[in-house]
């Protein structure tokens, strides 16, 4: 296979995961170092979450906590200002900014480490479809035939959508079944049409809002085993101050309870339960690797769809927005599992089971999997990551999620031992780590992979 001149460092992804990782590889570099980014799409930093172009697609995070950088906490607001001079800066902080925005932004910051950088930067359009060691570093197999040899490598692949959760849902025809990450196929359904969202979280807020903002008169059905529709922030909440060190002291039943409890008290001063859970939110890791294996399992069993929901909440102008389907009958909620999805003539027929013995059944012209992230590295049809599995360098993480790192992102082989030059970040850590998708993780494990790679 013909071959590609030899980088020091191979990025796999170009989603924000891979973009930061890149940036504070350039930022950090003090030689003539060569780093290749491998994204078959045309632009960075504009993963499955920042793609889209509608203005409806907010930020799940106030602007303010969305800097590139953990010595700049402001500097997401500071970029923002060149453009908006006219709105005062603790406004700007305070604002659920298009997504569109911040992929911008990532754009814009990667541009300038390129100008100021001693280390240069090429953006490869092509996937890496295999991996094997070599003496100096590592051989990747592109798609389009050639390879790739690298010093080190760091898989910033992203995060993989699951499949539809019923039988015949692969058999439905391109149209009647559209993932919620596409987001010109959903604004291709037309408005009166009938659509069922299956899954009712942040990916059903996509869907519904792309839809409600192009005008779709038709009913909206939103389905999920659980029920639970997503929560807002809330806006002027008070700090929390909480002893994350009694939380990570206890099991997850006492956790549990004790939670409830500090949510009592606070609600008790007036002070909302968000404040509670944002006070939680920068110890997760902690708290969840301080879980024994069999509380982790509880966890991931009985208490994951209301963390999630309490944890990954939405701006208010969309909760409203969404309410105010709900309130009018155009959205609805339904508890069930579903079971077929089968195409008819006209319509696909959905079918599952509700609570207590009720039957699902819903007719409709099209099916959205909004069903979220693939959790089980075995089931997300990475030909990549199959091929580290089975080639012993790389190994499922705790319970089946993500893949085994060591603390400082190296990935563990099939034997566990943390492996020289080869690196994960962002979703590929969840089943170690549990809180990795979010910007201030991503950009941490970045600027720490940044500098490991770059010591060795």
């Amino acid at each position: 296979m013909p071959s590609l001149p030899p980088q020091d460092i191979a990025i796999i992804g170009g989603g924000a995961a891979g973009t930061l990782t890149a940036l504070h590889v350039l930022r950090q570099a003090n030689g003539p170092l060569r780093i290749a980014i491998l994204e078959p799409r045309p632009g960075l930093g504009r993963g499955g979450a920042h793609a889209t172009e509608h203005a409806e697609h907010v930020l799940n995070v106030r602007a303010g906590g969305m800097s590139a950088f953990n010595a700049v906490p402001g500097d997401f607001v500071d970029w923002l200002q060149h453009d908006m001079a006219e709105t005062p800066r603790e406004a700007l902080a305070a604002s659920f900014q298009p997504r569109r925005r911040f992929a911008a932004y990532l754009a814009a910051r990667l541009a300038q480490a390129q100008q100021a950088s001693q280390a240069t930067l090429i953006h490869l359009r092509v996937r890496a479809l295999g991996l094997e060691q070599a003496d100096d570093g590592f051989v990747l197999a592109l798609a389009d035939g050639t390879t790739l040899q690298a010093a080190a490598v760091v898989l910033a692949t992203g995060n993989a959508p699951r499949p539809l959760p019923a039988r015949g849902a692969s058999s439905l025809p391109a149209g009647r079944r559209v993932e919620a990450w596409d987001i010109p196929a959903i604004e291709r359904i037309a408005p009166e049409a009938r659509v069922c969202i299956v899954g009712s979280g942040l990916s059903m807020v996509d869907a519904a809002m792309a839809l409600l903002s192009a005008g779709h008169a038709g009913p909206l059905h939103v389905v999920s085993r659980h029920g639970l529709m997503p929560l807002p922030h809330v806006d002027g909440q008070p700090a929390h101050a909480l002893d994350i060190d009694v939380f990570a002291a206890l099991p997850l039943r006492a956790r549990m309870r004790a939670l409830r409890q500090e949510v009592a008290d606070a609600q008790a001063r007036s002070v909302p339960w968000q404040s509670v859970i944002d006070a939680l939110r920068p110890h997760v890791q902690r708290l969840w690797t301080t879980l024994s294996a069999d509380d982790q399992r509880r966890f991931l069993r009985h208490v994951v769809r209301l963390w999630d929901v309490h944890r990954h909440r939405i701006a208010p102008a969309i909760h409203q927005q969404l309410m105010a389907a709900m309130a009018r009958g155009q959205l609805q909620g339904h508890r069930a599992r579903l079971a077929t999805a089968i195409a008819g003539e006209r319509c696909v027929q959905l079918r599952g089971q509700g609570r207590v013995g009720q039957v699902l059944a819903l007719d409709v012209e099209h099916v959205i999997n909004a069903t979220g992230v693939e959790l089980r590295i075995q089931a997300m049809s990475n030909p990549l990551l199959t091929e580290l599995i089975g080639r012993g360098l790389a190994r499922p993480g705790p319970h089946g999620i993500g893949l085994d790192t060591a603390p400082d992102g190296r990935l563990r082989d099939a034997n566990g031992h943390a492996q020289r030059g080869l690196f994960a970040l962002g979703s590929l850590r969840i089943g170690t780590l549990w809180e990795s998708l979010a910007i201030p993780e991503l950009r941490g494990q970045a600027e720490g992979i940044a500098a490991l790679v770059l010591a060795q």
